[in-house]
C-alpha cells in the first residue's frame, strides 16, 4: 500500500530552525527552557538522521539575541545560518530563497516567539502554497497563553500542529527500515524521556 500523502516522509519535507538563540529563550515562558532546548535539539538530530533539508535563520543576532544556539550548531555544524532584520523569514529573499531551493512543499517550523518570528512565517508560508507542520513542543512564546493564541491561529489559516516525537516516528514508521532505525531509536532514547527509557530497557534487558 502506498504512504498517504498526508504523511511526513524524508523526501518531501524540510525544516525551518527560526531565531533558536538565547536572548530569545531568555524571554520564553510558555515552556521550560531546558525542555524547549530537548525538543529542538532532537527535532534537528532527526532531520540529521532523515537526511531533511534545514533552513536556519537568526535575527539581530549582534544587537541582542546571539547566535544559533550552541547545542543546535553541535548537531548540525555544517549548516549555514542566515541572519536578518525582518520578523518574517518569508520577508527575507535570502532565506526564501533557500526555502525554494530546498523543493520540498511540505515545511517544519521550530524556534522563538511563537507569537512572532513562528507565526507570521507560517501565516505567510500558507498562503504562498506551502503545507505547514508547527512543532509546538519545540516553539517557544513569551507567555503560555501567547503561545496557544499563536498555535489556534496557525491552525485556523490551515496549519497542523506536531511534536518532534511524531515528526521521528512518522518518518521512521516502519523499524524495520534498517538505514535510519539506530539514529531514530538514539534520538528517542536521548530525547524521549519516559519512552526512551522504555526503549533503553528493552534493548538492555529483554530478549530480542
Amino acid at each position: 500500500m502506498a504512504a498517504s500523502s498526508k504523511l511526513l516522509t524524508p523526501d518531501n519535507c524540510a525544516l525551518l530552525l527560526i531565531d533558536q538563540q538565547a536572548g530569545l529563550a531568555f524571554g520564553v515562558q510558555s515552556i521550560d527552557k531546558q525542555v524547549l532546548l530537548n525538543n529542538s535539539l532532537a527535532l534537528a538530530r532527526t532531520a540529521s538522521a532523515f537526511g531533511l533539508p534545514v533552513v536556519a535563520s537568526t535575527s539581530a543576532t549582534k544587537v541582542y539575541s546571539g547566535p544559533l544556539l550552541p547545542a543546535l550548531r553541535a548537531a548540525l555544524p555544517d549548516q549555514p545560518v542566515i541572519d536578518r532584520r525582518s520578523m518574517n523569514v518569508f520577508e527575507d529573499e535570502t532565506v526564501l530563497a533557500a526555502i525554494e531551493a530546498t523543493g520540498r512543499k511540505k515545511l517544519l517550523f521550530s524556534g522563538m516567539l511563537t507569537e512572532a518570528c513562528i507565526a507570521f512565517a507560517v501565516l505567510s508560508a500558507q498562503e504562498a502554497g506551502y503545507e505547514c507542520f508547527v512543532v509546538a513542543d519545540a516553539c517557544g512564546g513569551q507567555s503560555a497563553t501567547g503561545h496557544e493564541m499563536a498555535l489556534r491561529r496557525m491552525q485556523d489559516g490551515g496549519a497542523t500542529m506536531t511534536s518532534w516525537l511524531q515528526v521521528v516516528l512518522e518518518l521512521q514508521r516502519d523499524w524495520t527500515r534498517r538505514a535510519t532505525y539506530d539514529a531514530a531509536r538514539a534520538i528517542v532514547e536521548a530525547n524521549g524521556g519516559g519512552y526512551g527509557i522504555g526503549l533503553a530497557y528493552a534493548r538492555d534487558m529483554l530478549p530480542h
